[in-house]
């Protein structure tokens, strides 16, 4: 028999469930040809994050008579969850429907959904004022509210002040692997412009220069290892930041931080590469770059692109301030490692060589995780936080991804089947769920594989949403 129902609240304002309502499976459905009645649905539902093709539950549809109507008061809140006594919905025999209550305005949710990924509240009132997200998780019996973030400019209502490594930030790793490739290069279902349109804002970014040997050759190559990213012709750098940069000019709330690393065969050497960057893409407009050697505010760093460079220097740009965030000493296949520079803590665990160690790779990535929710802002008062404010709160940063060419199930689009719903479940039930963490509650930066892939967006949405205990400091509404 399921668990009763857990609600858990995300959100900055309390909820309360107003209304329980249960439907038959007899509900009325859009089958894409007219609505009609399911009177015989047999096929079992299966888990919301399942791979599976079983089918989905049917759509209550407006009209549809609940055989069940019961009024309640169960209030929910903010940053909280409540274990109910409420039986959950039990496909394909009925379905539930909860009405909530935020600021006087009414919205509900139909579980189990009748899509493959999260439920846009409904509103019961014109024109509502806030839009809501759930996240329904069948085999643990939970609901999970969200804010309906604005994923194209998600950061514009925190204030400049906010450290950027306090907020919690989805990113992509191998950003522009979207195009025809090597089953082991491809890592992208999306482009980088639907990226940033989907609230991604870091990219990582690994160049061959072109001709290194040419000073006055800008060109560098798109790569993912000794690998193009394209079967189909070279792609190039200066073509992905045109894109980058019509997305700022949009979003002028926004940033976007870029690890760059020199991979490929060439006989390129780091040091060229930066001369490259600097001469032909950061000093024509300097205005675009955060390029000190610091972690900035988010004021300092929107609209611009911020380098955390993996990648040694030119003897030229050696300076006290300078040039860009310095990860160029970054362990390699580590569970948990600091860069010496003290700004980067990074999981990048990724010799997953048997499927086997999927679940390794899973209880890393949580790992990382929950060191980033014991994190608390100390804004402009480090004195005024309390003791687990570390003297320097870095970017922690934290790969998703692995792969591994000789293992069809360990390329990254399998790792990612299991992966990507498995951190959503964690995100969603057990990230800084205890009383005594302490923390901001947040991710860090969550860097996926394959996110986006036929519309799914519930990491990102969960990413974004676990900076609800940061807005409530900040006094954000």
């Amino acid at each position: 028999m399921a668990a009763p129902l857990s609600i858990r609240n995300l959100t900055v304002k309390p909820f309360e469930l107003k209304v329980l309502e249960r439907f038959e499976h007899l509900a009325t459905v859009d089958s894409g040809q007219g609505l009609q009645n399911i009177t015989n649905l047999t096929k079992n539902f299966t888990s919301l994050f399942s791979n599976s093709t079983s089918s989905k539950p049917p759509q209550i549809s407006d009209d549809a008579k609940s055989f069940s109507h019961e009024e309640v008061s169960i209030r929910i809140e903010p940053l909280k969850s409540l274990k109910t006594d409420i039986k959950p919905a039990q496909p394909p025999i009925h379905m539930l429907r909860l009405t909530f209550e935020v600021d006087g305005e009414r919205h509900r949710v139909d579980t189990p959904s009748h899509k493959d990924d999260s439920i846009v509240l409904t509103p019961m009132t014109p024109n509502p004022q806030n839009s809501y997200t759930a996240i329904y998780l069948p085999q643990c019996s939970q609901l999970t509210l969200f804010s309906s973030a604005n994923l194209p400019s998600w950061m514009r209502k925190f204030k400049d002040s906010t450290p950027l490594s306090a907020l919690s930030i989805p990113g992509t790793h191998n950003s522009p692997t979207c195009h025809k490739a090597l089953p082991s290069v491809r890592c992208q279902a999306t482009s980088p412009p639907e990226q940033l349109d989907n609230g991604i804002r870091f990219f990582d970014i690994r160049v061959q220069p072109e001709n290194p040997g040419d000073p006055s050759n800008d060109k560098l190559v798109l790569v993912h290892a000794v690998f193009p990213i394209s079967l189909t012709g070279a792609k190039y750098f200066r073509d992905l930041l045109k894109e980058v940069y019509t997305f700022l000019d949009r979003n002028p709330s926004e940033t976007l931080i870029m690890s760059l690393k020199r991979e490929g065969t060439g006989p390129a050497t780091d040091q060229q590469l930066s001369r490259i960057l600097h001469d032909h893409y950061y000093a024509p407009d300097p205005t675009r770059w955060f390029t000190a050697a610091r972690i900035p505010t988010l004021g300092e760093a929107r609209g611009k692109v911020v380098l955390i460079r993996r990648f040694a220097l030119d003897d030229s740009l050696n300076s006290s301030g300078g040039w860009g965030i310095d990860a160029a000493t970054w362990a390699d296949n580590t569970p948990n490692a600091t860069c010496p520079s003290g700004d980067i803590c990074v999981q990048d665990f990724y010799e997953v060589l048997e499927t086997e160690n999927i679940e390794k790779k899973i209880q890393y990535s949580e790992a990382h995780l929950e060191r980033a929710a014991a994190c608390v802002c100390a804004f402009d008062n480090p004195a005024a936080a309390t003791a687990v404010v570390q003297k320097k709160q870095p970017f922690f940063i934290n790969f998703l991804t692995a792969s591994n060419f000789w293992k069809v199930g360990c390329w990254p689009d399998r790792i990612a089947a299991k992966l990507n719903p498995a951190i959503v479940e964690h995100l969603c039930v057990r990230h800084n769920a205890g009383e005594e963490g302490g923390g901001d509650g947040g991710t860090g930066i969550v860097v996926c594989d394959w996110v986006g892939l036929r519309g799914d967006w519930d990491l990102v949405r969960c990413v974004v949403g676990m900076n609800a205990r940061l807005e409530i400091r900040e006094g954000v509404d």
